[in-house]
């Protein structure tokens, strides 16, 4: 298949109090958006971003987390997918997913400004028990725990009041966590709230693809072949391939490759290792296998990739974004 491109900021319309909830917040966040990359708000879950020019594809792992851009324009690419999104667009994941994302067309006059707010399975858990929500049969279908969508008024509101409180520090401790579950909420209710509802079902199931990503995510140093996982997970070698890649665009033997790169990378980054011992340490037996393989990801050799990323003024992966 070859890479499809998508625009889905050009698929949607938004509100007059969307736009009028968006610009508010954009000039909430380049108040306390100073440093280039990411802003730590006090509310531990919600960081901003700032980027004052264009960057190359940077390639990362998604984790659980909703992306808003306020001002600007980001790439993604996805499996085989590369999707264009903007200023009122946003990023959700719901699972950890490899990918890759370039800031497009940021200059200091009109650089990326965006939020995020990070949420874990219990979040959506608890928000799904407690206000019942339930799907019908069309959607037992899996899809990519991953998606771009158009913030509508509900979702923006939600997040305008959560970024709001950054400068309302009295009640940020009580407020931050009801605000998070109304965004889950509105989630929930929108038009890809089945892709939530789904991770819900596969994170409550013993056995199956929940049980195969999580062991991958807690064993991905340890080698494996595709019949023991799925004798693990109580699948057949074709069924849980295929449900595998249908929710995080990737084999089980891929993902757990770009997962190995992805921690070496950042242990030699961290400078506690070496690329040697950044290789064996994430179950790499072969180093010329781990260099060849990390070029092949992420565009350059070991030594080459850690110095370009040392030496740049903005030294971020997509999971930091």
């Amino acid at each position: 298949m070859g890479e499809q491109q998508i625009n889905y900021g050009q698929l949607y319309t938004e509100s007059t109090q969307s736009k009028t909830y968006l610009n508010q917040m954009l000039e909430i966040a380049k108040r306390i958006t100073i440093d280039e990359g990411r802003t730590q708000t006090m509310i531990p879950f919600l960081t901003t971003m700032r980027y004052s020019r264009q960057t190359s594809e940077i390639s990362g792992v998604l984790t659980p987390s909703i992306c808003l851009i306020l001002e600007g324009a980001k790439k993604l690419h996805l499996g085989q997918e590369v999707i264009d999104y903007r200023a009122g667009d946003y990023l959700v994941s719901v699972i950890d997913i490899p990918a890759s994302a370039e800031i497009i067309g940021a200059t200091k006059q009109s650089p990326y400004i965006g939020l995020r707010v990070d949420f874990t399975m219990e979040d959506i858990a608890s928000v799904v028990m407690e206000a019942g929500i339930q799907f019908g049969p069309r959607d037992k279908k899996l899809k990519t725990g991953a998606y771009i969508g158009k913030a509508d008024e509900g979702l923006v509101e939600s997040l305008f009041r959560l970024l709001k409180l950054v400068e309302n520090p009295n009640e940020v401790g009580f407020l931050s966590s009801l605000m998070k579950r109304e965004m889950i909420f509105h989630l929930l209710s929108g038009d890809a709230g089945h892709i939530f509802f789904q991770q819900f079902m596969i994170d409550r199931q013993e056995d199956g693809i929940g049980k195969a990503v999580a062991w991958i995510k807690e064993n991905y140093s340890k080698p494996f072949t595709i019949k023991e996982l799925a004798k693990l997970t109580n699948m057949s070698v074709s069924g849980l391939h295929h449900k595998f890649k249908a929710v995080t665009t990737l084999g089980p033997v891929q993902y757990q490759k770009q997962l190995r790169l992805q921690e070496a990378r950042r242990l030699i980054l961290s400078g506690a290792f070496n690329i040697t011992a950044a290789a064996m340490e994430v179950g790499y037996e072969n180093v010329s296998q781990f260099s060849m393989e990390y070029r092949r990801l992420f565009g350059s050799p070991p030594f080459k990739d850690i110095k370009a990323l040392r030496t740049s003024p903005i030294v971020e992966k997509i999971e930091k974004d």
